[in-house]
């Protein structure tokens, strides 16, 4: 009911619903416990995907994070919160040539390219600057791991080349003066619970490498083995055991680092170190019954938290949610608990937020709030659906609470339109005058 001391209803007062409120102290436990539990060869990226709040991202690299970033606003957020270059990939299956050009610019670590064409474009556009730029070649393996809730590997893909189209490639140093070939990258599912997954995809990535190095004769500078670490959210789920994972991973990284000591291993990061931290408060504005079911129609909704409804999933399932506030736990403790509906404001059906939640009786002025909601909100929802914007956020670091996103306001909103300079005479007026 509170966060680092702070009442929920003292945050909601100051700084309105609907809001996002991330724990620091939560962001900071989490990159440390993992940093410490993987072996120290292993490096942690932090997927600025999953939130790239510029404040977060820096709790977390003061943790010891790294950077991946996919986008030229990501890569600047992270160099602004105090990334080093060298300490900054860039992937992503569509990237501009704005985009290759600020990577070259701004001197990142490496490019991740995913497909030859793009390979060929940033050798034109380094060779135009005269510089050499790292590159790790995204794999799209030629399996799947099963087990994962999302498996990006043996299946056509959009994400990096395909497995045999790079053993097959040749000798690939000798074709690129600017582009420097010097490692790859494997992601082959996202949202693992799994230990023993996570070390399977580990040891592919890992083999892969050297039969890479084989048939192409690149440098292997760099392996990033991906990611995909989930968090649960569901009924039924568990929170990866960290022993679990020291057992699966750490043994097989110190085995290839010992073969390969001059190779940086990269794990990349996004949900797991950011989705506990983060909680979704909204207000009740009014409660109603249709057709024996109790509905809670809230200020806030799915056009904040997209992946609160299942964004990804064919079962549509609740994240975790409390009532809030001062009187919430005894509600909770002593009052009836039964099936509720929280809807948003939206003008769609499909604006529900949970459904038949286990829930007190909710009453106008309640405050909720979805747990876990520090991954993929906000960026992942349609914010200007009806026009409402995003969501305020704020960051609570040793007990105090920080605005490190305000919310859009609608002259906001109004500002980015442009109104068509219309004609004072409609042209359909003019043809009825001829």
């Amino acid at each position: 009911m509170r966060i680092q001391g702070i009442e929920y209803e003292d945050l909601a007062g100051r700084f309105g619903t609907p809001l996002y409120v991330y724990d620091g102290e939560v962001l900071t436990d989490t990159v440390t416990e993992l940093r410490s539990a993987l072996h120290p060869a292993l490096e942690v990226f932090y997927s600025l995907k999953s939130n790239p709040n510029i404040s977060v991202f820096r709790v977390l690299r003061r943790g010891g994070a790294r950077a991946e970033v996919s986008s030229l606003v990501e890569l600047r957020t992270a160099l602004a919160a105090g990334a080093e270059p060298e300490d900054v990939i860039f992937l992503g299956p569509g990237k501009s040539a704005e985009e290759l050009g600020a990577c070259l610019d701004a001197g990142v670590y490496a490019v991740v390219v995913e497909s030859f064409d793009e390979l060929d474009q940033l050798e034109r556009l380094a060779g135009d600057r005269g510089v050499r730029q790292r590159v790790l070649l995204r794999i799209n393996p030629a399996c799947a791991i099963s087990g994962s809730r999302l498996t990006m590997g043996g299946k056509p893909r959009q994400f990096g080349i395909d497995e045999k189209a790079v053993l097959d490639a040749g000798d690939l140093p000798s074709r690129y003066r600017h582009a420097d070939v010097a490692g790859i990258h494997v992601y082959m599912g996202t949202r693992i619970l799994d230990a023993e997954v996570l070390g399977k995809n580990t040891a592919y990535a890992l083999d892969l490498a050297e039969r890479v190095v084989r048939s192409t004769g690149i440098r292997l500078d760099a392996v990033d083995i991906g990611g995909g670490m989930g968090v649960a959210y569901f009924d039924g789920e568990s929170d990866l055991d960290l022993a679990d994972v020291v057992k699966e991973l750490n043994p097989r990284i110190e085995e290839f680092a010992t073969a390969h000591p001059g190779t940086r291993l990269i794990l990349e990061s996004g949900r797991f170190l950011s989705a506990r931290a983060g909680t979704y408060v909204l207000g009740v504005r009014y409660v109603k019954e249709s057709l024996g079911e109790s509905f809670a129609v809230a200020d806030g909704g799915t056009h904040h938290h997209m992946a609160a409804v299942g964004i990804g999933s064919f079962v549509k399932r609740n994240f975790p949610a409390v009532l809030l506030g001062r009187d919430g736990e005894e509600r909770t403790r002593t009052g009836p608990i039964s099936p509720q509906n929280v809807t948003g404001p939206l003008c769609t059906p499909n604006d529900t937020l949970l459904k038949q939640a286990q829930l007190p009786d909710l009453r106008p002025g309640d405050l909720i709030g979805v747990a876990r909601s520090g991954a993929y909100g906000p960026t992942a929802s349609p914010g200007l659906f009806l026009s409402h914007g995003y969501p305020a956020e704020v960051l609570v670091t040793e007990g105090r609470a920080h605005l490190v996103r305000s919310r859009d306001e609608p002259d906001d909103l109004m500002r980015k339109q442009h109104l068509y300079d219309q004609p004072s005479t409609p042209d359909h007026a003019l043809e009825e005058t001829q």
